[in-house]
């Protein structure tokens, strides 16, 4: 089946404790896209393997600096092992500092050549891509979700949209892992930016000292080189010209007006319009254009489009409007999710940045107990929320059962 014919999308809920009590039902809408809603009884999951008995081997680079699904494999083992053995100052012995920096060193060469937004093509009718929402360190939830929709492959595409770290207690490990998917398959392992990558969300929300903790005396060099594999990271994506994913969502135009200037080229500038009416819709090529190496993106000046692709929000009011809830980015309404769907022929926006806490401070918006939300649905297509980490502490704290009947979330587009 061709993407003419439209896309297939599995959501799988991380709340949904048997088929009786979260049916699979299906519905169509007018975009061709069909919903379909799996629990963990339709899709068992794999029994985890026992750790190894006694310490992994600590990890090495390989000598000629290709790595292999074994060394993979191997890696996802050494850490899982580690998280449930280990206390966290006892990293290095696990993952050394020397292999740090080469994986580093790689994944952020590779990241800081691809554009803003990636183009992602499918090969064939066969194909599958996988998007994962906000991890958040929950590194048992990413192992357990690699192994049940399979690793990714020449015909398994898996694109993750932001938030890696932060909050869980093994920001380093997620993130480790899904650079070494990246450096491995380069071209089916695509890594967004999210909003908590970034030096003042990992300085507030615990990754800085993690990264502290587990790495001691080198910790802040370990910090540093991962501050700067943050920058490269991509905003956003477009598979097979149908779905657009960023982590936050849509973001502004930025109008600008040349400024009266002296003499001299040096002397020349822009200014940004400050009138609030005139916030408009931003275009691709913006995005495209846009400087997305900065620490922290910036809330004001005329670099506002990263802020806004990792920071904005839905609401059920149409237009534009500053988000003053977060002090950076923007509110979107179900009218600015139509004409971007509309304007660059679109079906599908899926964004993350909001799990059960954040919504249960957003009136009008269904909550993230099930894992996504269809928070707009128009006539060119739907917008959909996806939260990809059910051990979060929220779902816990709302008494959503993420113990034996343990469920996991993600997006399967079939057939791109």
């Amino acid at each position: 089946m061709s993407s003419d014919n439209g896309n297939r999308i599995i959501i799988i809920s991380p709340n949904a404790r048997d088929a009786d009590a979260f049916p699979s039902t299906t519905t169509t809408t007018t975009t061709t896209i069909t919903t379909t809603t799996v629990t963990s009884s339709d899709n068992p999951s794999p029994s985890p393997s026992p750790p190894p008995s006694a310490a992994p081997v600590p990890l090495s680079w390989p000598p000629d600096g290709k790595l292999s699904l074994e060394w993979i494999q191997h890696i996802m083992s050494a850490l899982e092992w580690s998280s449930r053995n280990l206390p966290p100052s006892a990293f290095p012995s696990v993952f050394p500092v020397p292999v740090f920096d080469a994986l580093i060193l790689s994944a952020s060469k590779i990241l800081h050549k691809e554009p803003n937004c990636l183009q992602i093509k499918t090969l064939d009718s066969d194909s599958t891509v996988v998007v994962v929402g906000d991890l958040h360190g929950q590194l048992h939830d990413l192992l357990f979700l690699l192994k049940d929709t399979g690793f990714p492959a020449q015909n398994r595409i898996f694109v993750f949209n932001g938030d890696y770290v932060d909050r869980g207690a093994w920001g380093l490990e997620t993130f480790l892992v899904l650079l070494a998917w990246k450096v491995f398959m380069p071209h089916r392992v695509y890594l967004l930016r999210g909003n908590h990558e970034s030096k003042y969300c990992t300085s507030v929300y615990g990754f800085e000292k993690e990264v502290l903790t587990k790495y001691g005396d080198k910790g802040k060099h370990v910090y540093r080189k991962c501050l700067g594999c943050f920058e490269g990271l991509p905003l956003a994506s477009i598979i097979a010209e149908r779905v657009y994913t960023a982590h936050g969502g849509l973001f502004r135009s930025i109008p600008v007006t040349p400024s009266k200037r002296s003499k001299g080229k040096k002397n020349r500038r822009i200014s940004l319009n400050p009138e609030p009416n005139s916030l408009c819709l931003g275009s691709l090529e913006e995005l495209s254009k846009a400087r997305r190496s900065v620490l922290d993106p910036p809330w004001e000046g005329l670099n506002l489009i990263p802020g806004d692709v990792l920071w904005s929000d839905p609401s059920m009011i149409p237009g534009l409007s500053p988000n003053k809830e977060r002090g950076i980015g923007l509110l979107w309404g179900p009218d600015c999710t139509e004409e971007f769907l509309k304007k660059f022929k679109l079906k599908l926006i899926i964004r993350s940045h909001e799990g059960p806490d954040a919504r249960e401070k957003r009136p009008g918006l269904a909550g993230m107990d099930e894992g996504y939300t269809i928070d707009h649905d128009v006539e060119s297509g739907k917008l959909i929320t996806l939260f990809s980490a059910p051990d979060y502490p929220q779902f816990q704290k709302f008494g959503f059962d993420v113990g034996e009947s343990r469920v996991w979330n993600f997006i399967c587009l079939l057939h791109c």
